[in-house]
């Protein structure tokens, strides 16, 4: 059997991880059962990137949200009937924490009663079977996988099957979310489910998704990563109408979506995890009215902050805009520190909408040049202390100067920035140490001094036999050299024998 958990923690992000192990803290301390459930587990189990962290408790898990609070944690949204919290975690993970219930229907199509409860029923409540699947955090059962609906098996089969022939009855946006999860995925709609399927759309149960389930949806669907395909799917299958009939009629931005789509592969890229739900919401809505759009909103069930929010982010996006391309920001240094704290979601609406190409040229160097610097700034600290400067408020500064001159591209060498890291400091270049020039030993110059008679002796006796082959080449013998010792004893031998010669003549 796979190692889940083992398999989770390699797929998590160190902030999603530490998450994941202060709600297990949190848990054990109110000696609540932990699970993850539903789509962090189908994601893990799929391959696809863990985008949120759900979590359901056999328990209340408003207390482990407010405890979470306390921690940087931001709660989003809280359903009390329900006892289900959207969070925002500390390092900026979203995910949700649930209470463990069941939903008992009286007759197919009314409305449920809601029974708090363990895991497993919690489980068999759900939509489709590759959401129902669940792995324990529990000290007794960590890493321990449950899937009583055989979801496992389908998602090898690639395919969406709901739990129950009532599933569409008893909650017709169901209608909405089978397609969507199959676009998302790539999935096919198992049989006996498409049959059920075709049968609640000639019953017309479409009709009578509510407001609110349509909203949410919508909200869904504004946090795809390709929230085209499942739009089209439901065009399609005319349920778009089901969600608004005046977006229907209009059609989503189709052309503004695929921009933002492509904007948010770049984030990727450049090591963003971006949440794009209110540009991507405004791109789907590209094609209508102001007016339009406030009444699709407040149909769809969004609270009056939240359709504020949406509809003035356009508004809040295009004045940073104009103060980024303002003189304030001619310094790339300042440039950086305002994008730096610009939310993320506007700087993708300004790469896919704007105009302005001194705007788009400093969110681009600020993506891909002037982070990469500023990531890499720890080094200039190291070399500044290597030259004996102590940490401080002084060396932090020193250090910022040194980004600054950076980003307009000096100091990048490590010379370079030595120099200047001096200069700002004014710790000055030691002196150079002046070599003295040794004397040789002894011993070696009487060897260099035997050496060199050597070599002297060697060119003379070289000389003397150059000239005699000189002479000889002439027919001459060579002339002796008086100071040869030799050459006595033979002229003394040739007289004496010419002696002998003329004596025997008389």
């Amino acid at each position: 059997m796979p190692d889940y958990m083992f398999l989770l923690e390699s797929r998590l992000s160190p902030e999603q991880r530490a998450v994941m192990l202060r709600v297990q803290e949190l848990s054990a301390a109110l000696g609540f059962n932990v699970y993850l459930t539903g789509g962090t587990v189908r994601d893990l189990v799929t391959g696809a990137s863990l985008r949120d962290l759900d979590f359901t408790v056999e328990g209340n898990p408003s207390k482990i949200a407010h405890e979470l609070e306390k921690g940087g944690a931001k709660i989003l949204s809280e359903d009390e009937k329900l006892r289900h919290v959207e969070v925002l975690f500390a390092g900026d993970c979203e995910g949700s924490i649930s209470a463990a219930r069941d939903d008992h229907y009286v007759r197919p199509g009314t409305r449920p009663e809601i029974r708090w409860s363990t895991i497993m029923e919690d489980l068999r409540r759900r939509d489709f079977s590759l959401n129902a699947i669940a792995i324990s955090l529990n000290p007794a059962s960590r890493g321990l996988l449950l899937d009583p609906t055989n979801g496992l098996s389908d998602i090898e089969r690639a395919e969406v099957r709901a739990l129950t022939i009532h599933s569409f009855t008893n909650q017709p946006v169901r209608l909405l979310r089978v397609l969507r999860f199959a676009a998302r995925m790539g999935f096919k709609i198992e049989q006996r489910t498409q049959e059920w399927f075709d049968l609640a759309i000639e019953r017309n149960l479409q009709q009578t998704i509510t407001p609110e389930d349509a909203g949410g949806e919508l909200r869904a669907v504004a946090r795809e990563e390709r929230p085209s395909v499942v739009l089209k799917a439901w065009e399609e299958h005319d349920l778009l109408e089901a969600v608004n009939p005046v977006l229907a009629k209009k059609h989503p931005a189709y052309d503004a979506i695929g921009r933002l789509m492509k904007v948010r592969e770049d984030l990727f890229t450049a090591g963003f995890r971006p949440r794009l739900a209110a540009p991507m919401l405004l791109a789907v809505l590209g094609r209508l009215k102001d007016r339009e759009q406030a009444n699709v909103l407040s149909k769809a069930g969004f609270r009056s902050a939240e359709s504020e929010a949406a509809l003035g982010f356009e508004e809040e996006s295009l004045e940073a805009q104009k103060e980024l391309v303002g003189r304030k920001m001619n310094a790339p240094v300042d440039a950086f520190r305002f994008l730096e704290k610009l939310p993320l979601d506007q700087i993708a609406y300004l790469m896919a909408e704007s105009n302005k190409s001194a705007a788009l040229s400093k969110i681009r160097a600020f993506l891909n040049k002037w982070r990469p610097v500023r990531n890499a700034l720890p080094v200039v600290a190291t070399e500044l202390e290597a030259l004996g400067m102590p940490r401080g408020t002084k060396f932090d500064q020193i250090v910022e100067q040194v980004f600054a001159l950076q980003l307009t591209g000096r100091g990048k060498t490590r010379e370079e920035r030595e120099k200047i890291l001096r200069k700002l400091s004014g710790i000055k270049e030691p002196p150079k140490k002046k070599e003295k020039e040794k004397k040789p030993a002894k011993g070696v110059d009487k060897a260099h001094a035997a050496a060199a008679m050597g070599d002297a002796a060697h060119k003379k006796h070289a000389a003397a036999e150059i000239e005699a082959m000189k002479h000889a080449a002439k027919g001459k013998p060579a002339s002796p050299k008086p100071h040869a010792k030799h050459a006595a004893p033979a002229s003394h031998g040739k007289s004496a024998a010419s002696g002998k010669k003329s004596h025997a003549r008389k």
